[in-house]
């Protein structure tokens, strides 16, 4: 079945947001078949504390722009190092670039299909 439309419009803004704020390594998956509960994560990846901040809120402010939704749940906020903005549909993964090779969430679902981002991302 995969991600549904509207999840994936998410996905794509808010990895224009956080390209915007120049996060690395954006990749989005399609983990509906494997979760059940959401359809799609978006993992980013910043160079410092500030710059992980910094995107969560710009994530944060473009998809109250485009879809006025607010995150169900925001984890990690403040610390830097792991930022968990809970969409319901979606679940955006923003770590610092030590986390993100430690935790390995890209190895952890890389048998779930990847969603192609279609914005500009940098």
């Amino acid at each position: 079945m995969g991600a549904h439309a509207d999840s994936i419009a998410l996905v794509q803004v808010a990895a224009q947001a956080a390209s915007d704020k120049l996060a690395e390594d954006i990749v989005a998956l399609d983990v509906a078949e494997r979760m059940g509960v959401t359809d799609a994560f978006l993992i980013v990846s910043g160079g410092s504390e500030p710059q992980v901040n910094a995107i969560a809120d710009e994530v944060q402010a473009m998809v109250l722009g485009k879809f006025d939704l607010r995150p169900v749940r925001r984890e990690g906020f403040g610390l830097g190092r792991w930022v968990l903005l809970d969409y319901g549909d979606v679940v955006v993964h923003i770590q610092h670039q030590e986390d993100r090779v430690f935790y390995a969430l890209d190895r952890l679902w890389s048998d779930c299909p990847i969603i192609e981002i279609t914005a500009e991302v940098k």
